[in-house]
């Protein structure tokens, strides 16, 4: 048995999972509001409580730098003590901590066509690099490389390639930028691509007079503590104009990071979109502005148009990556 976890800015995920013919089956699975506990402990004990389980390994994926056995997380007030948890577990198993969007690659190798969306077919290098990028709470990226001997798998890593600086490409981005500085001083790339990114959008977009903000949107905003997806949903919808807007410029940002990604990872294997956000603007992403920010990077551009482009549908995906270094990698540590 194995216990595996999504450790999120927003939500934590935990499931009991076990190795079948066909993949990891669930066979218990629970999601927790991250900010109502004050530690993964709380959850983890709350989780198992009652559950006659014998856990041979316990592997949870986590925003920000995994180093050591006990670690800060970027999005929640949380430290993880990799000791705590074998504690809950009896002392029994091993317990592995990686980055969360390392546990998003290695889930990909649990899904099947029909979780993804595609939003470029390409032409897919066999031996080439992947990446992935996940704008949610915050922006995950990470890489995936090919290594020689391991019949063609690709070996997930980790980066903090969120963290890098936001790269405006416009007249309209430098001004982005500029007014983000006001607020934050130094501009990450995950202040733009981000549930918080749209909504930092969206209010330059409302405070420098380019769009107009409807009373009843506004107050829509107020009385809901999710002002990223009353934004992508009106802008999906066409409701509100200052949403269309904001999503129209979220899309090409978030299209124009991929491809920075994918250049640095030389990702001619393909790119991937996890993260809760992107299934949900999926209608948008399908849009040409998106790809054409991917492709558009001048000398590169017949490059990047053979790069095959991704969605990840499936919300388990980080739970199955967990699951899948528990089972294959914990073995040999």
């Amino acid at each position: 048995m194995i216990l595996a976890g999504d450790i999120g800015g927003t939500n934590t995920r935990l499931a009991l999972c076990e190795q079948t013919e066909q993949g990891f089956r669930a066979v218990a699975e629970e999601k927790f509001a991250s900010a109502a506990f004050s530690d993964l402990d709380q959850i983890v004990e709350k989780f198992l409580s009652g559950k006659a389980a014998d856990i041979e390994r316990a592997c949870f994926g986590v925003a920000g730098p995994v180093a050591g056995e006990v670690i800060k997380l970027a999005n929640l007030p949380w430290t993880i003590d990799v000791r705590a948890i074998k504690n809950l577990l009896n002392g029994g198993g091993k317990v592995g901590l990686i980055n969360d969007l390392e546990a998003n690659a290695y889930g990909l190798s649990e899904l099947g066509k029909a979780d993804y969306a595609v939003l470029n077919e390409g032409n897919p290098n066999p031996t080439g690099n992947a990446a992935i990028i996940s704008a949610g709470t915050g922006l995950g990226e990470a890489g995936l490389h090919f290594e020689e001997g391991m019949n063609g798998k690709l070996r997930p890593f980790a980066s903090e390639g969120g963290h890098a600086d936001f790269a405006p490409r416009s007249d309209l981005e430098i001004e982005l930028l500029r007014f983000l500085m006001v607020k934050f001083g130094r501009v990450s790339v995950e202040r733009v691509v981000s549930g918080q990114g749209l909504r930092n959008i969206y209010q330059f977009l409302r405070d420098t007079k380019r769009a107009e903000e409807p009373i009843w949107l506004a107050e829509e905003i107020a009385d809901s503590d999710d002002a990223a997806a009353i934004i992508s949903k009106n802008g999906i919808t066409g409701k509100a104009v200052i949403c269309e807007h904001a999503l129209e410029m979220f899309a090409s940002i978030y299209g124009a990071e991929a491809g920075n990604l994918a250049l640095k990872m030389l990702a001619t294997g393909g790119v991937f979109l996890g993260g809760g956000i992107a299934p949900k603007i999926l209608p948008k992403l399908q849009e040409p502005v998106f790809l054409e920010s991917f492709v558009a990077k001048g000398r590169m551009r017949a490059l990047m148009e053979k790069i095959p482009v991704r969605v990840v549908l499936n919300d388990k995906t980080a739970l199955l990556g967990a699951a899948h270094f528990a089972f294959y990698e914990l073995e040999n540590q």
